[in-house]
């Protein structure tokens, strides 16, 4: 009998086989790194405010003050909480009843897997959710993505809407390179990549993000209080990169019918925006909107709510006095309302 001697590749790995078992521990390092920190956060920073069920959806959502409506609607990758780190919910809740969203897939509300959630169906969730909570009539007021939801609310309820305040919306399609960060959206791929990696390099790349954002103002030390892995969390992630992937084309929807638009509007954006161009959106929606008033603030980019949150209140409140008798009084109410430090 002849002696078989074996080959190399039959004793030891090949290089493709030792990649591929690196990769997995990586992968599998990720997955416990992430669903510990995911636990972690949600622990320190459970719910604060109250929960409706729309649709088999539940929403959570923060409350507070009394008299006429105003709801807050946050931007992409962030929550509700935004609102109060940026002094903007402290504010509006002396003359009103403000009611700020998570949105769905943001913070502590569901998104389902079994919707598309475009702003058209946010809007149409967040109707009904109004109505389920007692309000009636509400102005909005829209931060980014907010924006086209605010819109979209608009105008498929305009008897329900009664005025609309957009802050730093993007309104118009364009090109965006951010489109690619939509991955995480990607069924398959993008459930691997939301639960290993993507968060992983969200939290790195989180200091030049929030700094972007900011630009070129610094980044205020409230918004550190941001806890960061809540915007991180595999669920969240899935929702921003949809989002993301999801914004050319719901701009190109809504901007079609931004005509129909009849109620007061306020348009307010900083000509220092790094995100959204405020020309290209800001000014040309108001251009197209004849009856809205446009503020834009020197110096502020795209987090004009942290900014100039007074300023928005001062708009809203002019909204306010357009259409009822009672409120040049809320206009007098907010305008005396003391404004966070200010970032220049």
């Amino acid at each position: 009998m002849h002696n078989v001697i074996p080959t190399r590749s039959s004793r030891t790995p090949s290089r493709l086989q030792t990649a591929a078992l690196l990769g997995a521990a990586g992968l599998l390092a990720s997955l416990v790194y992430v669903q510990t920190q995911k636990r972690q956060v949600e622990r320190d920073h459970p719910p604060q405010g109250k929960f409706v069920d729309v649709d088999g959806v539940r929403l959570h959502y923060v409350e507070q003050g009394e008299g006429p409506a105003l709801v807050l609607l946050h931007g992409n990758g962030v929550f509700a909480s935004d609102f109060e780190l940026s002094g903007l919910l402290e504010q509006a809740a002396r003359p009103y009843r403000v009611i700020a969203f998570d949105r769905p897939g943001f913070g502590y509300s569901e998104r389902p897997d079994n919707n598309h959630w475009t702003p058209e169906a946010q809007a149409q969730l967040l109707y009904k959710a109004l109505h389920q909570i007692g309000v009636e009539r509400p102005i909005l007021v829209g931060h980014s993505w907010g924006t086209l939801v605010a819109l979209a609310m608009a105008i498929e309820y305009p008897k329900y809407i009664r005025a609309i305040t957009l802050v730093s919306g993007y309104y118009y399609p364009s090109a965006r390179p951010d489109v690619l960060m939509a991955t995480p959206a990607v069924p398959g791929l993008g459930h691997l990549l939301r639960n290993t990696l993507a968060p992983v390099l969200g939290r790195l790349l989180w200091g030049s993000i929030i700094k972007r954002m900011f630009a070129p103002s610094p980044v205020p030390e409230r918004f550190q209080q941001m806890p960061k892995w809540m915007a991180l969390r595999p669920s969240q992630i899935g929702a921003s990169a949809s989002e993301t992937g999801m914004m050319i084309p719901a701009a190109a929807r809504l901007s079609a019918r931004y005509a129909e638009l009849t109620m007061p509007v306020a348009i307010i954006a900083g000509d220092a925006d790094q995100i959204v161009d405020p020309d290209h959106n800001a000014r040309r929606l108001h251009e197209d909107i004849a009856h809205s008033e446009l503020i834009v603030e020197p110096g502020v980019g795209h987090m004009a709510h942290y900014a100039a949150p007074e300023r928005i209140m001062d708009a809203v409140a002019r909204l306010e006095a357009s259409l009822t008798p009672g409120g040049a009084n809320l206009r007098h109410q907010a305008s005396m309302h003391q404004a966070p430090p200010s970032l220049h």
